[in-house]
This record gives C-alpha cells, sequence and structure tokens, in this order.
C-alpha cells in the first residue's frame, strides 16, 4: 500500500509539473495573492520549459562527466597499481567540496567568459566526491568469497571488474551519482548569475522585483524535479540491488 501511493503521488507530481510547464497561466490565481497589485502572477519574461529543459540539459551533462571522471578514477585506485594514487585521487575529488561553486563560477568567468561553461565547470567539480567515495566503497566491500571464487575461475583483473566487481557496486555507485544529480540540480540555479540559462532566472528576476511568486515558482520547480529524480534514482538503485541479491 505504500509502494502504490508513493507511485501514485509521484503519478501527480510529474501530471501538475508538465500542466504548470506547458500551460502555467493556469495557475495565475494561486499565485496572485502573492503579487503586489498590477505585478504579474507568472514569470513570461522566457519560457519556462525551454528554461527547465535548458537547467536539466546542463545538470545532465556535468553529472555525465563527474560520474566518468570519478568513477575511473575509483577504479584505478582500487587496482594494485593505481592503490598509491589514493590520496592523491582524493585530494582531486575534495576540490569542489573545499571550493565553493561560487567562488568556482567566479575564477571561471574571466577565463572562459560568461554562459554555461563556467557553470558546468563548477557542477561537475562539486559532483565528483559523491561518486568517487560511493565506487570506492562499492567495489572495496564486496564479499571476499566472492571475489576469491571469481579468482578461481579463471577470470582476469578486467574481466572480474566488468563481470563481478561493477555490477556488485552497481547499487552504491548509483547512490552516489543520485546525490550527484540533485545536489547539481539545486546549484545549478546559481549559474543564472553568469548567463547560463537555468531555473535560477526565475528565482533572480523575483528577487530583483520582490516578486515572490516568481521565487516560488523557480524554486518549486526545482523541488520538484529533485523529488523525482530522486525517486528515479532510488528505484533504479533498488532494482540494481535485487539484481545482485542484496
Amino acid at each position: 500500500m505504500k509502494n502504490v501511493f508513493s507511485f501514485l503521488s509521484l503519478g501527480l507530481l510529474v501530471l501538475v509539473l508538465i500542466i504548470f510547464l506547458a500551460a502555467p497561466q493556469i495557475f495565475a490565481p494561486i499565485f496572485r495573492p502573492l503579487v503586489q497589485a498590477n505585478a504579474p502572477a507568472i514569470y513570461t519574461q522566457a519560457n519556462l520549459l525551454s528554461l527547465t529543459l535548458s537547467h536539466l540539459s546542463t545538470v545532465a551533462i556535468a553529472t555525465g562527466l563527474a560520474t566518468l571522471t570519478a568513477g575511473a578514477l575509483a577504479v584505478l585506485v582500487t587496482r594494485p597499481f593505481g592503490a598509491d594514487f589514493l590520496p592523491l585521487s582524493r585530494s582531486i575529488v575534495n576540490i569542489g567540496q573545499t571550493f565553493p561553486p561560487v567562488a568556482v563560477l567566479a575564477l571561471a568567468v574571466p577565463l572562459i567568459g560568461f554562459g554555461e561553461k563556467p557553470t558546468l565547470i563548477a557542477l561537475f567539480l562539486y559532483a565528483l566526491l559523491p561518486v568517487f567515495e560511493n565506487t570506492l566503497t562499492g567495489i572495496t566491500t564486496l564479499p571476499a568469497t566472492v571475489m576469491d571464487a571469481a579468482r578461481g575461475s579463471g577470470m582476469t583483473g578486467w574481466q572480474r571488474l566488468i563481470k563481478v566487481e561493477l555490477p556488485l557496486a552497481l547499487p552504491a555507485i548509483l547512490a552516489g551519482v543520485r546525490l550527484s544529480a540533485v545536489i547539481s540540480l539545486s546549484t545549478a540555479t546559481i549559474g543564472s548569475t553568469v548567463a547560463a540559462r537555468t531555473l535560477g532566472e526565475v528565482i533572480i528576476a523575483g528577487l530583483q522585483s520582490n516578486n515572490l511568486a516568481f521565487i516560488l515558482q523557480g524554486g518549486l520547480i526545482v523541488a520538484a524535479l529533485a523529488i523525482l529524480i530522486h525517486a528515479g534514482f532510488s528505484a533504479l538503485e533498488r532494482s540494481a540491488a535485487r539484481k545482485t541479491g542484496h
């Protein structure tokens, strides 16, 4: 019953989000009490659906690149020839957590200009750590009996990685990707401060015009997307866990 309720709730959230993005004016009466007289209740300076797709595209690219990079580093340091690089790898992936995204943007803009590129750099650096640590944990905590059986069957190191280690570690890896994606989704809003097309544009417009409705619209869309992405990756994690017998 709980699973059915959760599924129905997510379905309703998807439906409301789609309707709002496709025809936001329908919701104008809900937001009108939040604005001053003669102020617009719905953000119309840009198409909300277009902004949302652009926001998601930026997050997907940054998260995808971070997953490939951090995953490769985690695999490298779990190999005998790469174990000595673990401290260095940890230092690299911690860069994003050490420097706030705003600071990364401030450093990147003078070098590569305004737009999506500095935002991608900031999100990429910020997303490295969760994927790296989860991949590392997933690979290094595999049952010794399983690894011994793989070696005993004559598998090479590459075969063990592809056929045993990564499939068994997949739930942990997906958990790291989920965390990175949700963090990037919310952090991407600051990209609008450097002219990237994200939902932060709606929030910034609300702050500049003292329009609470705009702020809520941008924030609620990001929150709804975060819930859906979290739920989607959680479902993938459960599926992967069932397949591996966890």
